[in-house]
């Protein structure tokens, strides 16, 4: 993670002309309107059973010719992303098809923990089921007046 951040960091710096700490104020801005944050949280069976029938749909509505695509481009940090790196290591003969998709599945899974993780250190969120949208409306409408 913290080499792409790098990497990330020295585009800017290469694209700009700028060192980047240029870009890194300290300051908090001010902001004239007041964030309500609403997450939307699954229990983990449901959201990886979601995640796995996800993954097939993509299969089925032609994500292999899609990368297949985009092959000649495989190195470029933009498709160094899930399901595609999976699918370009099945297209240079490291895995069958099926194994492939499972590991899409397996690390979309286990990025959806990340985020999970990353979105529960901010106790301003306030979470709900996706299916409580009488609850959210709710919430707002209570929050703004």
């Amino acid at each position: 993670e913290n080499q792409k951040r790098v990497i990330h960091a020295l585009e800017i710096c290469y694209m700009t002309g700028k060192p980047y700490s240029s870009f890194l104020t300290g300051q908090v801005k001010k902001r004239p309107f007041r964030i309500i944050k609403i997450g939307l949280y699954r229990e983990r069976a449901e959201l990886f059973n979601r995640v796995n029938r996800r993954v097939d749909e993509m299969m089925d509505d032609g994500l292999l010719d899609e990368v297949k695509r985009v092959y000649k481009y495989k190195e470029l940090n933009s498709l160094n992303t899930v399901g595609y790196k999976e699918l370009f290591a099945y297209l240079d003969g490291q895995w069958p098809l099926g194994t492939a998709v499972e590991k899409i599945k397996r690390n979309t899974r286990i990025y959806a923990k990340k985020q999970m993780t990353w979105f529960k250190r901010d106790a301003d969120i306030h979470w709900f089921h996706p299916e409580q949208k009488k609850e959210i409306l709710q919430y707002i409408k209570d929050t703004i007046h």
